[in-house]
């Protein structure tokens, strides 16, 4: 009798130290103090919101707020949509089929045609054209472009009826002029729609089934994505894995390097959002920090909407605080407050 019973006592017990073991991996953390900051905020994350917490190949963190709102609720996260396209650029880099010293008119002579030809790739992606916008406006800029049909469009009308406001390289200045130059470039380039190269490239490899360029008027490559935490969590994660996802390479190890890499400085700085004033920018995405060498250390790229994706180099995490409100300069230290709440739990392995 004894014998019969001996297989699934042993069953039982493995199933115990598992469970025990999983127990003790995920109260290596505690996040109590974050979910304290969370609740006390309610009413400034408009009532909806969603944190989680990636590291070393798992969620080690997640908390939804409001009814019907989780980490796969889908919204639009605006700006968030710039580290996509950016990523989506670095694709053709990693092949070869584009560099990020390209001049535009390269591939859009009509550029050339208004003396705007020698903006490059790396330039669009970093605010720094130099084109006129309408920056500190961007719900103006939302409004303006639903009178153009496609991508194509906006951007001639970019090279035809935008001056040069600076040299190009030399001013950075917040707007979706550059990486919508990109994005149209990737569509001459390959002759194929920037929503169908996303989709190949970077939404269907990294599992983001619900997220989507997707619009009934032009499509929007610097802030017209709509995503959830869960789908853009593994953006991040690919990000933080220094361009591997599930094991298939999605980017090289340089063109993360590269879009970590500060394109600009303080001075050069002529308009940035509330939410990101005080950092410099990378390629899609600010910088956040830097060690004592200049290397970043963390990055963000906060949306309009309220969503800020960030990752930390330093302490190997990345988390995304998902919302569908508006950004504004409290939430910037809201959120920057609840990072020092993950930073206490996670040492950094920088010196």
């Amino acid at each position: 009798m004894s014998e019969k019973h001996r297989s699934p006592c042993m069953k039982v017990s493995l199933v115990c130290i598992f469970m025990l073991f999983f127990q003790l991996a995920q109260s290596q953390y505690d996040f109590s103090e974050l979910d304290k900051k969370m609740e006390a905020a309610r009413r400034e994350l408009g009532g909806h919101a969603v944190a989680m917490i990636y590291k070393d190949g798992k969620v080690i963190y997640q908390k939804s707020m409001g009814e019907e709102f989780n980490p796969k609720t889908q919204a639009p996260v605006a700006s968030c949509s710039k580290w996509l396209t950016a990523a989506l650029v670095m694709t053709f880099v990693d092949e070869g089929k584009l560099s990020l010293d390209d001049p535009i008119g390269k591939y859009l002579p009509f550029f050339t045609k208004y003396n705007k030809g020698y903006i490059t790739i790396r330039q669009c992606l970093a605010h720094l054209t130099g084109i006129e916008s309408d920056a500190g406006r961007p719900l103006k800029a939302i409004f303006d472009r639903k009178k153009y049909k496609s991508l194509e469009e906006e951007v001639n009308d970019f090279a035809a009826k935008k001056e040069i406001a600076s040299n190009p390289g030399l001013a950075f200045s917040y707007s979706g002029i550059g990486l919508n130059i990109a994005g149209r470039v990737l569509e001459v380039l390959t002759r194929r729609g920037f929503e169908q190269l996303m989709q190949e490239r970077i939404t269907r490899p990294l599992m983001m089934r619900n997220t989507s360029f997707s619009s009934f008027a032009a499509v929007n490559p610097s802030g017209g994505a709509v995503s959830t935490a869960s789908d853009y969590m593994n953006f991040l994660a690919m990000i933080l894995n220094k361009g591997v996802f599930n094991g298939k390479r999605i980017l090289s190890e340089k063109a993360i390097n590269d879009m970590q890499t500060a394109q600009t400085t303080p001075s050069m700085i002529r308009y940035a959002p509330k939410a990101a004033q005080g950092y410099n920018y990378g390629l899609g995405e600010w910088i956040l920090a830097t060690d004592e060498n200049g290397k970043t250390t963390a990055v963000a790229s906060p949306g309009l909407f309220g969503t800020w994706p960030m990752i930390d180099n330093c302490r190997g995490y990345a988390c995304i605080f998902f919302t569908k409100g508006l950004l504004g300069e409290e939430k910037r230290d809201l959120y920057m407050d609840m990072k020092k709440s993950i930073d206490a739990q996670i040492a950094s392995v920088c010196k």
